[in-house]
């Protein structure tokens, strides 16, 4: 698709950014928040409180200096003491000055906002900076908790497409971490076997995040180059299947175009993913993105257009005719990878004290006998 990217380069005046931050928030939507608190907390109370405790902590720090330069016992003790606390207060300084480079630069997100949305509406696009818990059915959408679609694009018309982050949150019991990946759903016409393209790029220290859920007896390798970009995941008894989605055209267009990426066919959704939330104010980045919509979806579809699963029957046990557009229930999903590491651990835990609690019964029947 040719794109119009003058949204991106195109002066913006304040009185447009808060135009449309008034128009966002008109429209109530929950993503534009009411940013009165942080108003407050920013120009009312955190930055006269900080140049507060900038004099009053250099004060101290000025004035024990002078203190202990004096040679005074007593002088020499308050002044130390000065010091001390006002390296307490300029500890609190560096506190406050980092809570501004939280909250200023999440007023302007506005104009970014402002931006992207123009660049969704200029190119037949709808934009939104947040949607809760995105129904797909690829791997990551199911994951944590406070699951959020983010700065995304979705298609008006045509092939649907929807472009942005995927925004999650896992705990620990006492920690909670935020993650971040960027997706690319794309809807096909037919329904598939579970695949997924673990590429070799984007993988930490030799490890997969992606298709380490997954067990690896599953795994195809394919012609030429391809296992040099990707490992090919599909389910067993379906190996014909992935090499009649994956010819060597579309082998070849993955490797151009999505190396750096995991792609995952799952039911009728074709998602590209990146364990790094895209950076979707990046014209290059989205241009090569958009290019992947163009001619790997494209030919994605062309090649999934005409497939139908043999091994998938009727409720009568007969054959599944095309237009039934289903997957047998063994190609449907992908099998998961056994958990041995945690059976292990669990073992270990629970049985070690198990183990010495009968080694101690043990050597306490022996010492009876012995002494008996």
């Amino acid at each position: 698709m040719a794109l119009d990217w003058t949204a991106f380069s195109a002066p913006v005046s304040p009185q447009a950014v808060q135009t449309w931050k008034a128009a966002a928030k008109a429209a109530g939507h929950r993503w534009s928040g009411d940013g009165t608190a942080r108003i407050v907390v920013l120009y009312v109370l955190l930055i006269p409180m900080i140049g507060l405790l900038v004099i009053f902590g250099v004060s101290l720090v000025v004035g024990g200096l002078v203190g202990l330069i004096s040679g005074d016992v007593g002088s020499a003790l308050f002044g130390g003491f000065g010091i001390v606390v006002g390296i307490l207060c300029l500890g609190v300084v560096a506190l406050g000055i980092w809570g501004l480079t939280k909250i200023v630069p999440s007023e302007r997100r506005w104009e970014r906002w402002l931006r992207l949305d123009w660049f969704a509406r200029t190119n037949r696009m709808t934009f939104s900076p947040a949607d809760p818990n995105p129904s797909y059915p690829g791997a990551i959408f199911s994951t944590g908790s406070a699951r959020t679609a983010i700065d995304h694009f979705r298609s008006i018309d045509g092939r649907f497409f929807d472009l942005g982050n995927f925004q999650f949150v896992t705990s620990n019991g006492k920690s909670s971490t935020t993650h971040t990946w960027g997706f690319l759903a794309l809807s096909l016409e037919r329904r598939l076997p579970h695949m997924l393209l673990d590429s070799l790029q984007n993988n930490t220290w030799g490890l997969s995040g992606l298709a380490g859920q997954f067990d690896r007896t599953q795994v195809l390798s394919l012609e030429g180059d391809f296992d040099r970009s990707f490992t090919l995941y599909c389910p067993r008894q379906y190996e014909t299947d992935a090499l009649y989605v994956f010819t060597p055209d579309l082998m070849a267009l993955c490797i151009d175009q999505v190396a750096p990426f995991d792609v995952e066919i799952v039911d009728d959704w074709m998602f590209v993913y990146s364990p790094r939330g895209f950076a979707m104010d990046n014209p290059a980045l989205l241009d090569r993105l958009f290019r992947i919509i163009d001619v790997v979806g494209a030919k994605a579809l062309s090649r999934t257009r005409r497939y139908r699963d043999e091994k998938a029957t009727t409720p009568a046990g007969l054959p599944a005719g095309f237009a039934a557009n289903v997957v047998a229930p063994r190609g449907q999903r992908l099998r998961r990878r056994f958990p041995t590491a945690v059976i292990v651990a669990l073992a270990v835990v629970l049985g070690l004290p198990v183990v010495v609690g009968a080694l101690v019964i043990i050597a306490a029947v022996i010492g009876a006998l012995a002494t008996g």
